[in-house]
């Protein structure tokens, strides 16, 4: 696997390798004598990286002691300083090479019966806690803290290290009593964040090849909807579990957390999986004949979970299931191999293996993974499933069928009629072009052209228009704005060249607790497409029984600063959210809500109101529980339209 790595400038450091494993019990046993009446049901294992300075190691135990005491349901049996052969790093790697350390914790006394799945939880919670605990006390335990896994099932060794350096890294690796029912393997090439120990993989849950590209909005999503997730299992501690998601940290680590939370919250890993990087689903013709359960499953948790879409392929293990999953575009290779001894093989490619394989007929079942398909093994049974197997168990654990009552499609409310005659003047559209500052240029290369063809209009490679922040000349909000390119080397896709894994289909309503679904999570509408009619947008209003408020944007500007407006703006959102329910909140600049043509009363910027509530909303706990639509005439070329679509359910017309 050395070929999908990548090495630094010292020829020597790598990017990160690594391996996940089940918890080798008997090797802990035997590395110490406090461990060896250890109960292997009944603890759990830390492996930590520390700072590599005893002073700082000594406040980083401490800090994780004193966590676990305060606590109270567990207690710390001993630690181990794990053996490793620092001479194979390379020096780049060295200079922030982290000491190795294990934790091994046991229930204490009168906890109640602490085992599997309210362990791992437990575990899972201490975690949480005690890197909050050293980020607070900043330094180089803020820096260089970091725990790679703490759980009662798995474990994984890891480091900025070459393939064939892990496992003379790990002595462990080479212990004869290191012993596990199955292993992850992960050679990793950084294409976005900078090498570090932490970041190697496998994560806690998930290795990962590929990219996450759909990554900025999913983090804003996790951002927006942390604080309103509940789940029993936590008894009202969910905010000990925040922050969920790290911008600074890589894809992988991001959505390792998300499927992390799931599980631990008592989610199926399979069904995390599915409802993370769903499949393509729209028009499968193989669901829509014989499996509706399925596509029932899909789009009840399209209403829920936006896809982290890669491409991705995703190995991953809860510690009583081990899988595999492919993104809905399918870019990444993944090949499976079931042999007569009861192995089951997942590899990125087919050679990657060696000898393992080359008795064909050893091999009794072997396919490929296609876009969105997955495979599981059950640890417990020894049960070996397919992508069609899984995806019927899971979608039968609930009626997501009856479930999707709660939504409505916008073509079903008969409002999709354009107007029979424009609303305005040709004097009163150019008098609002100029006020929106749209020049003939725009009018005539943009709007144009784009209703008189149907497509985008067509520019050059290049922009060579000044900045618009160091213009002497005013500009409209969106032109200090630009657009944001992916990191990584994969062209863009688009919903026409596309349509079979990308659509523009949107959800206007409030979003429902991921952590809880059932019949009344949500209440949507489904619309295909971000742009609304006028027609369309009262239908909503009046025929779905969501609650549609709307906001003015005009101010007065003689009495009220743009920065006053903003603030009231988002005050009575708040307001209207938390009193009425409002699901729908309509940012409006229409001159009929200003009372007409006035000079003295401007809009609000569209584009500034919208990420003003948007934000607002999401410190106060609220972002889920509504969707934003900006009613406006400011929205007049494609790029600004992108770039406010960008904030989640923003429309326009």
């Amino acid at each position: 696997m050395e070929h999908r790595g990548a090495c630094s400038a010292d020829n020597v450091s790598g990017d990160g390798s690594g391996v996940m494993t089940q918890v080798p019990w008997k090797l802990l046993q035997a590395s110490a004598p406090e461990f060896a009446g250890i109960k292997p049901e009944e603890a759990g294992v830390g492996m930590l990286f520390l700072p590599n300075d005893d002073a700082a190691e000594e406040e980083a135990k401490a800090t994780f002691e004193g966590v676990v005491a305060s606590e109270g349901r567990c207690r710390v049996v001993g630690w181990r300083r794990v053996p490793v052969d620092s001479s194979i790093v390379g020096r780049l790697a060295r200079a922030t090479e982290p000491r190795a350390w294990q934790v091994v914790l046991e229930p204490v006394a009168g906890a109640g019966s602490l085992a599997g799945d309210e362990l791992e939880r437990e575990l899972f919670l201490l975690r949480k806690l005690v890197e909050k605990a050293a980020k607070a006390k900043g330094g180089a335990l803020a820096a260089d803290f970091y725990v790679c896994t703490l759980s009662c099932r798995t474990i994984t060794y890891k480091g900025m290290l070459q393939s064939s350096a892990l496992g003379p890294y790990y002595p462990d690796l080479q212990n004869p009593l290191f012993e596990s029912r199955f292993a992850i393997y992960h050679r990793r090439f950084s294409t976005n964040t900078t090498p570090k120990w932490p970041l190697a993989q496998p994560m806690r849950v998930l290795g990962h090849n590929g990219e996450i590209n759909t990554l900025q909005g999913n983090l804003n999503w996790v951002a927006s909807r942390q604080d309103s997730l509940r789940a029993p299992v936590w008894e009202g501690r969910e905010r000990d579990l925040l922050p969920l998601c790290d911008a600074t940290a890589s894809d992988s680590a991001n959505l390792d957390r998300v499927v992390e939370l799931m599980v631990r919250s008592g989610a199926d890993s399979r069904l995390a999986l599915m409802a993370l990087v769903p499949e393509a689903y729209r028009n499968h013709p193989d669901l829509v004949r014989n499996y509706p359960e399925v596509e029932a499953f899909y789009e009840y948790y399209e209403g829920l979970q936006e896809g982290w879409d890669g491409p991705a392929l995703l190995v991953f293990s809860d510690g009583a299931r081990v899988g595999a999953r492919l993104d809905r575009n399918g870019l990444r290779p993944a090949r499976w191999w079931l042999t007569a001894d009861g192995t089951v093989y997942v590899a990125s490619e087919v050679g990657v293996l060696g000898d393992a394989l080359t008795n064909a007929a050893n091999v009794v079942r072997k396919g490929r993974l296609g876009p969105g398909q997955m495979v599981c093994a059950d640890l417990a049974t020894g049960a070996f499933q397919e992508n069609t197997e899984i995806a019927r168990a899971v979608a039968a654990t609930a009626p997501y069928a009856e479930w999707l009552s709660s939504s409505t499609r916008l073509e079903d409310l008969g409002a999709s009629a354009f107007l029979e005659s424009p609303l305005l003047s040709a004097a009163d559209a150019v008098r609002l072009q100029a006020s929106h500052g749209m020049s003939a240029e725009d009018a005539a290369m943009v709007v144009e052209a784009m209703a008189a063809a149907g497509v985008e209009p067509t520019y050059c490679m290049g922009d060579d228009i000044p900045l618009a922040v160091l213009s002497a000349r005013p500009h409209p909000l969106a032109d200090y704005f630009k657009q944001r390119f992916a990191q990584v080397t994969n062209p863009p896709i688009d919903p026409l060249r596309e349509g079979l894994v990308m659509s523009l289909e949107m959800r206007l309503g409030r979003r429902g607790n991921l952590l809880q679904p059932g019949a009344d999570s949500y209440r949507q509408v489904l619309l295909k497409s971000p742009i609304l009619l006028e027609n369309e947008l009262a239908a909503i209003a009046t025929a779905t029984g969501l609650s549609v408020e709307t906001f003015s944007l005009h101010f007065d500007a003689g009495s009220q600063s743009l920065e006053q407006a903003l603030a009231s703006l988002c005050d009575r959102a708040e307001k209207t959210v938390r009193a009425s329910g409002g699901e729908v909140l309509v940012l409006s600049d229409r001159q009929a809500d200003a009372g007409g043509w006035d000079a003295g009363r401007p809009p609000v910027p569209a584009l500034l109101a919208v990420g003003a509530v948007h934000h607002h909303l999401i410190r106060a706990g609220l972002r889920t529980e509504t969707s934003i639509v900006a009613e406006t005439a400011q929205c007049f070329s494609t790029h600004h339209a992108a770039l406010l679509v960008g904030y989640g359910s923003c429309f326009f017309f």
